[in-house]
């Protein structure tokens, strides 16, 4: 009986949490054969899923939330090891015993007890299926022509609510891979220069895997408005506009 108040009583815990969390953040319910996925957007690459109780944090920063009043995490993914991705303050606030943390071996070299998931690996975790995919640049570049995300650093991730195939692409630009993915319900897609993608890789990438919404997101002062009118007669794909600078 003790163990099930004291269930009971966390779980009320994480609700209030998440309910003080959305107050603050735009979110949105999709309805999966699972239950609904509630998802805030926090800003920047930051979001949290809310799925049959648990929370998952994607890329914590500090700099678009105070993590201290946010709902702890039964998951964190990481998509790589830039600062406003991977950010050990945040994580500190969001992790606890039982936390796993999704990431890649570059994080893993700040990150202690986190799970490395290379691009292609596929596992199941606390019930949900998670696929590691690859996110990098091809085109942007710095001054010593070395890609801002080099090829087999960073992780994009699709994850697996019930019916419904989420793809958080990390911050990468319409590369081959990414055309190849196949069923995806729901996508973030970066739009910030030089480190991702114009609002016309965009469009090329999600012409080709067509996710049925497309979120753009870590799109910085990036015109949103150019990837609604590249998008307009795509009408398999719900292009929505959230406050994910």
């Amino acid at each position: 009986m003790e163990k099930l108040f004291l269930s009971v009583f966390g779980l009320m815990l994480t609700l209030v949490a998440v309910a003080a969390a959305q107050e603050k953040f735009e979110t949105d319910t999709i309805k999966t054969s699972a239950g609904d996925l509630k998802i805030t957007f926090i800003g920047h690459g930051s979001l949290m899923f809310t799925f049959q109780g648990k929370i998952i944090h994607v890329d914590p920063f500090s700099e678009m939330a105070d993590y201290t009043k946010m709902p702890k995490a039964d998951i964190v993914l990481l998509t790589h090891e830039h600062r406003d991705h991977l950010d050990l303050k945040a994580l500190g606030f969001l992790r606890t015993e039982k936390t796993v943390v999704i990431l890649t071996k570059t994080c893993a070299k700040q990150v202690e007890n986190g799970i490395v998931m290379d691009n292609g690996d596929v596992k199941t975790i606390e019930g949900l299926k998670i696929e590691a995919v690859p996110a990098y640049n091809i085109v942007h570049k710095r001054d010593n022509g070395q890609p801002f995300h080099p090829k087999d650093i960073g992780n994009g991730y699709v994850i697996t609510f019930g019916n419904k195939r989420v793809y958080v692409a990390g911050d990468t630009e319409n590369i081959p891979e990414m055309k190849e993915l196949k069923d995806i319900d729901i996508a973030f897609l970066p739009m910030n220069l030089p480190y991702t993608m114009i609002p016309e890789m965009v469009a090329d990438s999600a012409k080709a895997f067509k996710p049925r919404i497309l979120y753009p997101y870590h799109y910085s002062e990036t015109d949103t408005s150019k990837l609604l009118d590249l998008l307009k007669d795509i009408k398999e794909i719900e292009v929505r506009i959230r406050k994910m600078k």
